[in-house]
């Protein structure tokens, strides 16, 4: 009788997540998520279930532990507007990660598996409401203490920054200039003011 390998199922996840945000879903095949994780097969179906069920878990653990806790910066007390900056400032510096380590899987997922996968579409779109949220409720702040005009629409103007951050991350690991980049991110901001 063959052994089974032991491994820990939460850093096998975490190896997933990275091998799917760097390969995509497509080129990442069952037998690179058996090589990278170690397991065998058997143990890979018999904890995660089939790869597009592993990719749902994945993506959800990359919407659990992103590096920007954005809803922490974006509810500081005082002013907004320097809190949004911080915010597309930071999704721009990780779009000029080298080697597109800066590169997000929500995004991934939008391109590659919302439109096949419904469970991947409501994750999707789950990632991008929480953040228009949390955006529009700052912006709605900002509004109340006279950063923005008096006739601003915090709703449409946080779905333009989410738009915005999410094509930056897009250009993360392109062979795009950073100077393409930091442009964006310069004509968001300037877009709320």
């Amino acid at each position: 009788m063959a052994r089974t390998k032991e491994f820990d199922p939460d850093t096998a996840l975490r190896s997933a997540m990275e091998l799917f945000l760097r390969h995509g879903y497509e080129a990442t095949s069952v037998a690179d998520l058996v090589e990278t994780l170690g397991v065998s097969r058997a143990s890979l179906y018999a904890t995660f279930g089939h790869k597009d069920e592993l990719y749902r878990k994945a993506l959800d653990l990359y919407n659990r532990s992103q590096p920007i806790d954005f809803a922490e910066i974006l509810s500081r007390p005082g002013p907004v507007l320097p809190s949004v900056r911080e915010v597309v400032e930071e999704f721009a510096a990780q779009a000029k990660l080298p080697d597109g380590s800066g590169a997000c899987l929500i995004v991934n997922a939008a391109v590659e598996r919302m439109s096949a996968d419904d469970a991947v579409a409501r994750q999707v779109e789950s990632s991008w409401d929480f953040l228009e949220t949390t955006l529009f409720m700052a912006l709605c702040r900002a509004k109340a203490q006279g950063e923005l005009s008096p006739d601003a629409d915090p709703r449409a103007q946080a779905r333009f920054v989410l738009v915005m951050l999410q094509g930056i991350r897009v250009l993360s690991g392109s062979a795009v200039s950073a100077e393409r980049i930091d442009d964006a991110a310069r004509q968001t901001l300037a877009a709320l003011s």
